[in-house]
């Protein structure tokens, strides 16, 4: 048992307040509680928040390095400006894979365009539809090996080799004409750091 402690004496010019009644008290217990909870828990919660934003900007970083293989979507405006592919408008059926070591980057990029969007994309390369040579697989078998590609299927199979003076990229292309409006491009552009 503990001893009661004195207490002070109430000054005479201060009114007298009234006995806390058991309902203020539990009232004034349940704010305080409510504040502590609230001093606690939402920095906690902010925290846990912050933490799986950043574990899921990690994930999709690590999955986007990892890949193995080519990605549905376009290369980045930066790849396409390095590697000088220009990937025109209109463009669907994009896929992409870039590979760095100390020797050689490539980017593998492939695309389905019109017409005109060939002759644009050959066009901002610095050549045009007279380099392509029917039948000539330009892009290596390594290369067929790593992005998947394989150029077996029906059609019309025309390549051409952009070759460029150091530190400029050299391009191989290979274009099936199976419908000839709608041409589909494969592109290896390989660059020397």
């Amino acid at each position: 048992m503990t001893a009661a402690l004195p207490r002070q004496a109430a000054s005479p010019e201060e009114p007298r307040r009234p006995p806390e009644t058991p309902g203020h008290k539990a009232k004034r217990r349940a704010l305080t509680l409510l504040i502590i909870g609230l001093l606690i828990g939402v920095p906690a919660g902010y925290l846990v928040i912050s933490a799986a934003q950043s574990r899921d900007s990690g994930k999709d970083k690590e999955s986007k390095y990892s890949a193995t293989g080519l990605t549905a979507g376009w290369p980045s405006k930066v790849q396409r400006r390095l590697y000088q592919v220009p990937v025109p408008h209109p463009a669907d059926t994009i896929a992409y894979y870039e590979t760095n070591n100390w020797k050689t980057s490539r980017l593998y990029v492939q695309f389905r365009t019109n017409s005109a969007g060939l002759d644009s994309f050959l066009e901002g390369m610095g050549v045009n539809r007279d380099a392509l040579r029917k039948d000539d697989i330009t892009i290596s078998s390594r290369d067929q090996k790593i992005s998947g590609w394989k150029f077996t299927g029906p059609g019309t199979w025309s390549g051409l080799t952009h070759k460029q003076k150091n530190p400029a990229p050299t391009q191989d292309v290979v274009v099936n004409t199976a419908d000839p409006n709608f041409p589909m491009i494969y592109v290896v552009s390989r660059t020397v750091p």
